[in-house]
């Protein structure tokens, strides 16, 4: 192969990447450009692909009305972290170390879980939750969500805490370390990445949730964003740029976060794929 065949080849990989992208792209840019679009040009005829005359009055509606919704997502993701962290650190390393009799069935037991429609478990939460109380609280919407992430967490924190050399473990035994002492000071700061993927994934399920949101806080004092701009939409048709900077705010967490810890990501979801 000669290397004009090649630069050539690579030249057409390039511009279809730049087209995929574009193309998936193009509704976030979209998003943007109507939350700066005053109202009076929403509606025009063709559309104004660029906001030539920008507006802020979306985002000032978004800041006027959605920061008490903005805060509670913020809490309930947050408390996602917590809750999917706690347990799902000690049960890898549960199943990872100790060698814990039926490890492989409870990992089956995991993968079937994550397959269950989230609209199914809702259906078992509101019977659930409408018996002890926990309807439109916070505390059942992080409870709700951690069950999508603990899953998924057990079963990243077996992944890698496997490939922990147990020598590291033995060497802590022989000076007297226990379990607990042992997966406190060895296990845990050695999956720091492992901790990181987990606490992203599981804040931006909370974060986005809207069936639990929908399900099981419709009526709650508090509620998500994802509810927020869904009611948002069914009270106000007119005010698409406010709808649209609502969206816009709504997805910077996200983006920041995933920007952030974007290395830290790609080494824990490969973590323990390559043993030595």
């Amino acid at each position: 192969m000669t290397a004009s065949s090649s630069t050539r080849r690579t030249w057409w990989k390039s511009v279809l990447g730049v087209v995929f992208t574009l193309v998936m792209l193009f509704p976030v840019y979209w998003m943007v450009n109507v939350s700066f679009t005053a109202t009076s040009d929403l509606r025009r005829t063709p559309p104004q692909w660029f906001p030539w005359d920008p507006t802020f009055d979306g985002y000032a509606a978004v800041f006027a009305q959605q920061l008490p919704a903005l805060g509670t997502s913020l809490i309930i993701g947050l408390g996602c972290v917590a809750v999917t962290l706690v347990i799902a650190a000690p049960a890898g390393y549960a199943l990872a170390l100790l060698n814990l009799s039926g490890g492989r069935s409870l990992n089956f037991v995991l993968l079937v879980a994550q397959m269950i429609p989230a609209v199914v478990m809702a259906m078992g939460f509101y019977a659930v939750y409408n018996s002890l109380g926990l309807l439109n609280t916070v505390w059942g919407l992080i409870i709700a969500d951690s069950t999508i992430a603990v899953p998924f967490g057990v079963l990243l924190f077996t992944a890698f805490m496997s490939g922990i050399p147990r020598e590291l473990l033995q060497a802590a035994r022989v000076d007297g370390a226990g379990t607990w002492r042992t997966f406190v000071l060895i296990v845990l700061p050695l999956s720091r990445n492992s901790m990181l993927t987990v606490s992203l994934f599981a804040f931006l399920w909370a974060w986005s949730d809207f069936i639990f949101a929908s399900t099981l806080n419709r009526n709650g004092d508090l509620i998500p964003i994802t509810l927020s701009i869904y009611n948002y939409i069914g009270n106000n048709t007119t005010q698409w740029n406010a709808i649209m900077a609502t969206a816009v705010v709504a997805s910077v967490p996200a983006a920041v976060l995933l920007v952030i810890a974007q290395r830290y990501v790609a080494a824990g979801v490969t973590a323990g794929a390559i043993k030595d």
